[in-house]
């Protein structure tokens, strides 16, 4: 064997062409996989988006690039957005809409959740104080929506607005989704009593065959009349949630709650994952995107939970605040923390129907503040 054949093959392993960027960007894709599996936080997300990582940084093989698996599939997925208005069909179809049609003024926690976005978007303007920051008002805006704790609507705002961004505002939006049990609760508990996290809510009336139909076709209307940019995210979003209740189209319902959603999850996760290829991920903007990410998801639970407390003043006490936490659009993670830290008061203080109101209008509310941006920006 000659010393050119033997310099061929040496260069052509893995050691001789692993870099330092490389193993780092592993080894964090093993501890989504380990968070995912051990921890059991989300791990219909971490585990495949923590996977897509770990391939996308091998050495030579090339599977996130241009002509790889991975590159197809975000190409195809998540730079045209369709991923995420596939994700919203699902989200719709599974998701009841019913206690947000009992309690209406759920709608204010979910707008309050949103607060986030724009704080977030300030901030992120002014980060250009800062040596090696460069956000225009676009990229500020996209990075913003990741307040709103909604990862299809990040990635769909993204791609319009920031595709340069993509890949770090896909990979903040999704991580801090994931970690809602961690970090929610210190935030809830800073700001509620004990005697507001004890408050026992009423029991929600029931709710219509004939309003669960009329809702999402009602909201529908509204975008189209107000503001269609919104149209793509809240058109799939409400089509999901209208054959799930018309009731005589079971077949595509179960498509849409089980394997239509199940198959673009996981092609989403590994084309998330297939963006935190060393080269692209490890620099100052990424850092500044994810110190924002979470400074606005911070402010939009704090937002909800305040506004939570307005209205329990405003009801006279009927209101637990804690619910207003899951404002955010983390659907149903949001609503089970809230429900969660309520236990933790009384054990017999069951919030999760509740606290699934202002979690399905916080993901109206990312989807109206979505197509707010996009019409100012887009």
């Amino acid at each position: 064997m000659g010393p050119d054949l033997l310099y061929k093959l040496w260069f052509s392993t893995g050691v001789a062409n692993l870099e330092w960027g490389m193993v780092l960007m592993m080894v964090v894709g093993g501890v989504l996989i380990f968070l995912g599996i051990a921890k059991q936080y989300e791990p219909l997300l971490l585990v495949p988006i923590g996977f897509g990582a770990i391939l996308t940084n091998i050495p030579i093989a090339d599977i996130a690039g241009p002509t790889g698996l991975l590159g197809y599939i975000s190409d195809g997925g998540i730079s045209t957005g369709v991923f995420p208005l596939l994700i919203f069909l699902g989200v719709g179809a599974l998701t009841d809409f019913g206690p947000l049609i009992a309690m209406p003024s759920m709608l204010l926690l979910g707008a309050a959740a949103q607060f986030g976005i724009f704080i977030t978007l300030i901030g992120a303007l002014a980060m250009n104080l800062i040596p090696g920051f460069d956000f225009s008002l676009a990229d500020a805006a996209a990075i913003g929506i990741i307040g709103g704790a909604d990862g299809p609507t990040a990635i769909f705002l993204a791609a319009k607005l920031a595709p340069d961004l993509l890949g770090a505002i896909a990979v903040a939006a999704y991580s801090y989704m994931a970690l809602v049990p961690i970090i929610q609760p210190p935030i809830m508990r800073l700001l509620t009593t004990e005697d507001e996290r004890k408050i026992k809510m009423q029991q929600l009336r029931p709710v219509s065959r004939l309003e669960r139909v009329l809702f999402p076709l009602t909201v529908l209307l509204l975008c189209v009349l107000v503001l269609p940019t919104a149209a793509p995210l809240i058109g799939m979003l409400t089509f999901g949630n209208l054959i799930r209740e018309c009731g005589v189209v079971e077949r595509l319902s179960r498509a849409a709650q089980n394997e239509l959603i199940n198959v673009v999850t996981i092609f989403l996760g590994l084309a998330i994952g297939s963006k935190l290829a060393a080269d692209q991920f490890l620099n100052v903007e990424t850092a500044g995107i994810l110190l924002l990410g979470v400074i606005a998801f911070s402010i939009g639970t704090a937002a909800g939970v305040i506004m939570g407390k307005i209205m329990n003043r405003m009801t006279g006490g009927k209101v637990n605040p804690l619910i207003g936490a899951a404002g955010v659009s983390a659907v149903p993670m949001a609503a089970r923390v809230a429900n969660k830290v309520g236990l933790e008061a009384d054990h017999h203080n069951f919030l999760l129907m509740h606290a699934m109101g202002p979690n399905v209008a916080g993901v109206i509310g990312s989807a109206i503040a979505a197509g707010i941006l996009l019409a100012v920006l887009g």
